[in-house]
């Protein structure tokens, strides 16, 4: 909102870019930020790969707000149907997701078309590493801002630690935990695409309603299943680290990581699909023996108290920890800021940094 106000009708187009690593996140970007567009006389589009270029080209022509993933931004520019010469706010939206993914060159080559007189706002959950290279690279003297670790929110998640013996005792410890009863949404995350196949063909033939969502689906079939999903069609849904961070939910009550996590950001993206806009959740973790050692220096780099017991790891009660709801931002993160992002050519381009509490929030 404070980039839109920021704006006219005049500038650009386009005058806003957002980057996003995921199609999936793109698109919620855009639902968000069309109508609030709209409202103030700008016209947004959206630019995301698996989807034909053409009608593509066609809507963006003219847009002063586009939310961009950046192979297919880069399609766009080299077909000159986007130019980026009068863009006055660049935004990198979940940028340590977009370099874990590999984007950085195409980053690179984006950003050296852009004015060197705009406005720049990274978000990322760590500025540690090649994050904060890329910071360093493509800001002059930044602000740098940092959400409040726990705050005043409503919303709660109770996590707790289940061992288990290998896939198939994964496999048992889900069909007992769906059969279970537990009304809302279930979302659980297994680590590969073959892994989210395999796993969603045992449910369906033990007679659960469940949908997948990986890499090598197409965008009709990503939309598909996620349409099924939000709508209550199904009440599973099995992916992988795509559904992390583009997910927005409220009835999501539970996210199982069928595989554990194995870094901090993954673990906190993960379980903040649940307890959303300020209502409880719960996050079920199973763990293997030979995973015992790493879950628990992870549940402890994030606030939680795991201890060891003859059957393995596992809380000694499940641990509820505060994860915020009136002060989020979209779709139940912090709220980033509130100052109108104006361009200052004197001070240089601004970057605003969103950290990753020790709580369930990404």
């Amino acid at each position: 909102m404070p980039a839109l106000n920021a704006l006219t009708p005049e500038d650009g187009p386009p005058a806003l870019l957002v980057l996003a690593p995921t199609r999936e996140l793109a698109n919620q970007i855009h639902d968000e930020a069309g109508p609030l567009a709209k409202a103030v006389g700008l016209r947004s589009a959206v630019a995301i790969g698996g989807a034909k270029i053409e009608p593509q080209a066609r809507r963006v022509e003219g847009a002063q707000v586009l939310v961009a993933t950046p192979g297919r931004l880069i399609d766009l520019v080299d077909r000159r149907a986007v130019d980026l010469g009068r863009v006055k706010i660049l935004v990198l939206d979940e940028a340590d997701r977009m370099l874990d993914m590999g984007f950085r060159p195409q980053i690179d080559r984006l950003i050296a078309r852009l004015p060197r007189r705009r406005q720049t706002m990274l978000f990322s959950a760590t500025l540690d590493g090649e994050v904060g290279e890329l910071a360093r690279a493509y800001t002059d003297d930044p602000a740098r801002v940092s959400a409040a670790a726990l705050g005043d929110g409503e919303g709660e998640v109770a996590h707790s630690f289940t061992s288990v013996q290998g896939n198939r005792g994964k496999r048992d410890a889900l069909l007992e935990l769906l059969e279970r009863g537990d009304p809302g949404l279930t979302l659980v995350f297994s680590r590969t695409k073959h892994g989210v196949k395999r796993l969603r063909r045992e449910l369906e033939q033990r007679g659960t309603s469940v949908a997948a969502l990986h890499g090598d689906m197409t965008q009709a079939g990503r939309q598909r299943a996620l349409a099924a999903f939000t709508d209550g069609k199904v009440n599973v849904l099995v992916a992988t680290d795509i559904a992390a961070r583009g997910i927005d939910l409220a009835d999501i009550t539970r996210v199982v990581h069928f595989d554990a996590p194995t870094t901090r950001e993954d673990f906190v993206h993960r379980s903040g699909r649940t307890g959303r806009a300020g209502r409880s959740g719960v996050c079920v973790t199973f763990v293997t023996s030979a995973e015992e050692a790493d879950v628990s220096r992870l549940a402890a780099s994030c606030g939680l108290e795991a201890e060891y017991q003859a059957a393995g790891l596992k809380m000694a009660a499940p641990r509820i920890l505060r994860t915020g709801g009136r002060n989020k931002g979209r779709g139940g993160r912090r709220a980033r800021s509130t100052a109108p992002p104006t361009p200052t050519p004197d001070r240089g381009n601004r970057i605003r940094r969103k950290s990753t509490p020790s709580s369930t929030k990404g």
